[in-house]
């Protein structure tokens, strides 16, 4: 008969040393989500503070010309009625909401 004793030593140690990373790697997730109190996102839009937007109610905003071809840039303004959670606007006299990537830049 064999002994096993050593066996199963080195297996208590690899499960032990597995449970400690394992609190470790908690530990720092906790840490880190807790200090911001509010999980960010990956993308920046949706990390902007509620006055730190790309448009207000009111605010002209002018569709890039790709997505209206053919009509001048008076026919492509429209004021923005509401903003959404999200970032998105809904248009005065334009159905929809639409994202900031739709129209030009703000000069």
């Amino acid at each position: 008969m064999e002994k096993k004793g050593g066996r199963r030593w080195l297996g208590a140690l690899a499960g032990l040393a597995g449970l400690a990373a394992g609190a470790v790697g908690a530990a720092l997730l906790l840490k880190r989500g807790g200090a911001s109190g509010k999980a960010k996102s990956i993308y920046p839009e949706y990390n902007r503070g509620a006055g730190d937007r790309w448009a207000r109610p009111g605010m002209g905003v002018t569709f890039r010309a790709e997505l209206m071809p053919g009509r001048a840039r008076a026919e492509r303004t429209f004021r923005v009625a509401e903003i959404h959670p999200s970032g998105r606007v809904t248009l005065e006299g334009f159905t929809g909401d639409h994202a900031e990537t739709e129209f030009e830049p703000s000069r």
